[in-house]
């Protein structure tokens, strides 16, 4: 038995750009990343585990992190990628993102699988996610996963049907099969606890923010800013960041743009659904950005204002806050948060509301400028990325023992075993 795993053993490629190096028993756990993008994507989900991914490597851990190649601009120093060639047609076609891998990047990732000590998925329903899984369950791996997105009300009526059949045989598969199971939601939670019979009770682990890097300024400062960017200084300012899309309420914020002319609106982004086309004069639209020229608009904003829906919590909202800038959200993403509670301000998705919403908000200028010290300070007391990265290490190193305990226990049987 042992003769034959070292035969086994031995027919490993050396260390290459994308694998684990081989290394002893005793060395650092080896962390296996999968999404379906990388952090140059821009989605939400993916920009999470790039964090996560330098945050856990700095600690020691050798992580590979695999995901498809597009928009692939660069490797992280302390992380190996391992890029996955990819066709993603569905998301030119209708808006839906679910990246398609080859046969030989399958191949690689059931390479870069064995290899690993540990594997960790980010989302539960897209191809090479699921794949990893099985490819883990296969060779008696561990599995983490981490759900950020739960049901999205697409208008489209065979995208909801696809999105409840994927959420009802793959991630139920996925999510019910896994060692441990973290949402970054109880939202998401609520929603796949409804059908999923987990193997251990799931945790709840809110997203971190770089706290050192999101930071609020006082209002000199915020006026500085508004200036170098061709900002007017007397009209509010109103931010929406993310993809335009459908579920990021785009429709609503046409609306409101239209509602509130008295308002700079400033939509920082990409996507179809682009507000250059609205052709409104008080709608500026800078593009897509990376996160240094980005916070200057969390920070001299008066108000994030997003409408979306179908999203566990979004990423932009904590950053905003931790910039000190309040929210305007919808009922359905202020669920996945409960406990931010008066800090931002909720509405239901009709136009109406949201209007009233933001004139309540905009009458009290001065209540807008007290505001933003308690927003900023929840954000440092609750959402920081050292505190999380804490809690995903011990889970990681925890799963990680049982397999290096075990490759130990067949290379040393115990005597007069077989």
């Amino acid at each position: 038995m042992n003769s034959a795993l070292d035969r086994l053993r031995s027919l490993q490629p050396h260390s290459a750009r994308g694998q684990f190096p081989l290394a002893p028993r005793e060395s650092p756990v080896r962390a296996l990343i999968v999404t379906h993008y990388y952090a140059e994507h821009r989605g939400g989900v993916e920009v999470v585990a790039r964090e996560l991914a330098d945050r856990l490597a700095s600690r020691g851990l050798e992580v590979v992190w695999a995901a498809s190649d597009e928009g692939l601009e660069q490797a992280e120093e302390a992380v190996s990628r391992l890029t996955m060639r990819a066709w993603n047609f569905t998301e030119r076609l209708v808006g839906f993102s679910y990246p398609l891998w080859g046969p030989i990047s399958l191949v690689r990732l059931w390479r870069a699988v064995r290899r690993c000590d540990v594997v960790h998925i980010h989302d539960s329903v897209y191809m090479g996610n699921v794949l990893a899984y099985l490819y883990a369950r296969l060779l008696r791996k561990p599995v983490v996963v981490t759900q950020h997105v739960g049901m999205v009300p697409y208008a489209q009526r065979v995208l909801r049907g696809l999105l409840v059949f994927a959420n009802r045989t793959l991630a139920r598969q996925v999510l019910g099969g896994s060692d441990r199971c973290i949402f970054i939601s109880t939202k998401v939670q609520n929603y796949f606890g409804e059908f999923v019979h987990f193997r251990t009770a799931p945790l709840y682990i809110p997203n971190g923010i770089a706290t050192e890097i999101f930071q609020p300024v006082d209002r000199l400062e915020r006026r500085r800013l508004r200036a170098g960017l061709g900002l007017s200084l007397d009209k509010p300012v109103l931010l929406f960041v993310g993809r335009f899309v459908e579920r990021k309420g785009l429709k609503v914020l046409r609306s409101l743009a239209e509602l509130f002319p008295e308002c700079q609106w400033v939509f920082v982004g990409w996507g179809p659904l682009d507000p250059v086309t609205w052709g409104l004069p008080n709608v500026s639209c800078p593009g897509a950005m990376d996160r240094a020229r980005l916070i200057p608009y969390f920070q001299l904003a008066d108000l994030l204002v997003l409408p979306s829906v179908g999203e566990g919590f979004p990423a932009v909202v904590q950053q905003a806050m931790a910039c000190g800038t309040p929210a305007l959200i919808s009922e359905d993403t202020a669920l996945g948060m409960p406990e931010i509670g008066p800090l931002v301000f909720v509405s239901d998705l009709a136009v109406e509301k949201f209007a009233d919403r933001l004139r309540e908000f905009l009458g009290h200028p001065e209540g807008m400028e007290s505001r933003r010290d308690a927003v900023a300070g929840f954000a440092r007391s609750h959402w920081d990325w050292e505190l999380c990265t804490d809690e995903y290490q011990k889970i990681l190193s925890q799963l990680a023992s049982r397999v290096q305990f075990a490759d130990l226990s067949l290379k040393n049987p115990s005597p007069g075993r077989d």
